[in-house]
């Protein structure tokens, strides 16, 4: 079965509509998930939810084991993801409690190895230069519209390292070079969904103005939380939407994302790495 994950809070599988069925915890090749997913049903679609940062927050944003999040959500089928993420705004027309649906990345982060699924025999390179899947970007947006929410279609999140919020010059370097948003954790999701062969686009919901906005208090994790707890009832709302717009047959451009991107002949492929990526190369084999 083709179903849809969703990453973010772990606020976001008690929203309405959502009918639990089951908990799982998976164990990948590359590690142990940030927590167990939670599985049910929205408006009749199985749908798999993951909080990023564990229940609880005890996951930091370098912590995160993305390759284990992302095996794990395609080892239950899941070929649409939807992620909500909290971002810093870089634009004086972007204010907190806002929306802004990113089509652009730009990578500020330093462990990029971890941000890949291939290596150890099998070589791929797959085409990123629009990360963000346009299909479900519309439905995220129109889905934001019709809750009534102020959502910005478009824009560049640009993904630092973290944990630390920016220092004033980056931060103003960031706005020279026109980036709208700034987070610690989207683009290595959207590098691995795409290896993965996941269709994705992200709910940006905008918690602060970085700290370059002189009329504004300086970034901290108490202005961060007021407003994370002011945007969740928004992104529940919104995804229980969105879900029902989303189809059931992958077929998007997404969907084939590997097969002009693998390099290796398929017999030269050591089989412990075959077996290591067989959710993702299942097709290919």
């Amino acid at each position: 079965m083709h179903t849809i994950g969703i990453i973010g809070g772990s606020g976001l599988y008690s929203m309405e509509g959502f009918e639990q069925s089951e908990e799982r915890v998976i164990d990948t090749p590359f590690g142990k998930p940030s927590d167990a997913l939670i599985g049910g049903e929205i408006v009749g679609r199985q749908v798999w939810f993951l909080p990023r940062h564990g229940r609880g927050h005890t996951v930091m944003p370098h912590e995160i084991n993305h390759r284990a999040n992302i095996w794990a959500l395609r080892s239950l089928g899941v070929r649409w993801l939807i992620c909500v993420t909290a971002v810093g705004s870089l634009k004086e027309e972007y204010p907190p409690r806002q929306i802004v649906l990113p089509d652009q990345y730009y990578d500020r982060t330093s462990r990029r190895e971890h941000h890949t699924f291939f290596g150890e025999g099998i070589a791929a390179h797959v085409g990123f230069g629009d990360p963000v899947s346009s299909s479900l970007r519309a439905i995220l947006k129109e889905a934001a519209q019709e809750e009534g929410c102020v959502v910005h279609d478009g824009g560049t999140y640009v993904n630092m390292d973290g944990p630390a919020f920016s220092t004033r010059a980056e931060s103003e370097a960031y706005r020279n070079q026109g980036f709208d948003v700034i987070g610690m954790t989207n683009l290595p999701e959207a590098k691995l969904a795409r290896e993965a062969e996941i269709a994705l686009a992200t709910l940006c919901m905008v918690t602060d103005y970085d700290c370059w906005h002189e009329s504004e208090e300086d970034v901290s994790v108490e202005t961060v939380i007021e407003n994370l707890h002011a945007n969740a009832a928004n992104a529940q709302r919104i995804v229980a939407r969105a879900v029902g717009q989303v189809p059931s047959n992958p077929d998007w451009p997404e969907h084939d994302a590997l097969a002009p991107a693998l390099m290796t002949p398929r017999d030269h492929w050591p089989e412990s790495t075959a077996r290591k990526l067989q959710p993702i190369l299942e097709r290919y084999t």
